[in-house]
């Protein structure tokens, strides 16, 4: 994933240069040439935020969409409910992590704005599953603590492929800097594994195309963004 440009605002009077060639080397030295280009980082920036914020909105619409024309009717097997409904608290934790890792000090810039894509991007995938179990008519939520089941492997829901335990988390949320994003990149990296295994099982298991397809997608994405990790790391 490529994050965006640095947006680069310059000051004010940046832009009047001088009809003349010559170079005062004497005299006052002029605001624009004391004060330095004010660099903002991308997530800083009013305007890539908003370009954020309406770029979501439009994946979300347009996504809900998509689900909302196809595969109703069909019939859901244990495969495809189990699947969402794991692969949803499987993702809130992905999205939990990141929001715990982007409010520690000092943390490394290039993980910044991957921390920042997978925040935003599980949460638009949960609402897909949340909108595809509804369109099964099927529980958005497990009824009970058991997980897995649909994988022939049933365990507590804390112990599906991938989770990080509850003194994990706590350890990042009292971690900074380098720490941190050490901490990040290997709960990440062991969490979209996990991920990967489900998806891979559903992709090839489930009844329901859309879950399928959407099962593909994400274990090729959650690949994509080990490999970033792993680059970053």
């Amino acid at each position: 994933m490529t994050s965006p440009l640095d947006t680069v605002a310059s000051p004010p009077g940046a832009d009047a240069a001088p009809s003349d060639s010559s170079v005062v080397t004497t005299g006052a030295v002029t605001a624009s040439q004391a004060d330095p280009p004010v660099v903002l980082p991308w997530w800083q920036n009013p305007v890539n935020i908003l370009t954020m914020v309406l770029t979501v909105a439009l994946l979300a619409g347009m996504l809900g969409w998509l689900v909302g024309q196809s595969g109703r009717g069909a019939e859901p097997s244990a495969v495809d409910v189990g699947f969402l409904q794991d692969m949803r608290v499987h993702h809130e934790q992905a999205v939990d992590m990141s929001r715990i890792f982007l409010e520690r000090p000092d943390i490394d810039g290039g993980l910044r704005p991957v921390a920042n894509s997978i925040q935003f991007g599980q949460s638009i995938e949960i609402g897909l599953m949340i909108q595809l179990l509804r369109d099964m008519d099927a529980p958005t939520e497990r009824e009970d603590d058991q997980a897995m089941a649909w994988m022939g492997m049933p365990m507590p829901a804390a112990e599906m492929p991938g989770l990080a335990s509850d003194d994990k988390l706590q350890a990042l949320a009292e971690s900074s800097g380098a720490d941190a994003d050490r901490l990040f990149v290997e709960l990440m990296i062991a969490h979209h594994e996990g991920g990967i295994e489900m998806s891979n099982e559903a992709a090839q298991r489930a009844e329901n195309e859309d879950v399928r397809v959407y099962a593909a997608l994400w274990a090729r994405s959650q690949a994509d963004e080990i490999a970033e990790l792993q680059g970053l790391g």
